[in-house]
């Protein structure tokens, strides 16, 4: 199926408290403090960050992702703060069998208060509606509770476990595997 979106504009999206857009360079210094704490990147496969280097590097992979059109990486703005709290995207989109893969995270301060949903609600429409995606996958770590939660509030099925599917951080890591399928009811 061919997607309806074309790759050559990059999408942007505002709701009550948040925007969701492009990563720009003043961003750097935000994904920095948000990749430099361990509780965020506990379950991500990321080392911390040490550097705006590195937070100018994983941007670099935002845009690249997009020019490939493999995915796409929203920076997450508190309207109110003017601040980025956090990431979400897709990731390894393939075309052939409309699915892709959806990734996150949120500066632990915000934990709680319904930013993802609000973000994640978001992405997901654009991707059904405008994309034509049939089926959005997710990956978690079997203790990241609040991420599992969170897919299930979101109407994600638990499809299944992958054991000792990546090797991160110096370990072999279990990850299951949830799915929303543009059949699903939608989000509410």
């Amino acid at each position: 199926m061919n997607t309806i979106f074309p790759f050559t504009h990059f999408p942007e999206f505002t709701s009550a408290r948040i925007v969701l857009r492009r990563a720009e360079e003043k961003d750097a210094k935000d994904l920095l403090a948000l990749y430099s704490d361990e509780s965020v990147v506990q379950f991500l496969p990321l080392d911390l960050f040490l550097s705006i280097e590195d937070a100018k590097e994983e941007m670099r992979w935002y845009e690249q992702i997009f020019q490939n059109q493999s995915g796409l990486r929203w920076m997450i703005e508190d309207k109110q703060l003017k601040k980025v709290i956090g990431t979400c995207g897709f990731l390894n989109y393939e075309k052939k069998h409309s699915r892709m893969e959806i990734g996150y995270d949120l500066a632990s301060e915000f934990w709680g208060q319904g930013f993802m949903a609000e973000a994640l609600k978001l992405i997901i429409e654009f991707g059904f509606s405008k994309m034509r995606i049939n089926k959005i996958e997710a990956k978690v770590e079997p203790k990241n509770n609040a991420s599992i939660r969170l897919l299930e509030k979101l109407g994600f099925q638990q499809e299944g476990l992958l054991r000792q599917h990546e090797f991160e951080k110096g370990n072999y890591i279990d990850l299951l595997v949830f799915s929303n399928l543009s059949s699903d009811a939608p989000l509410s």
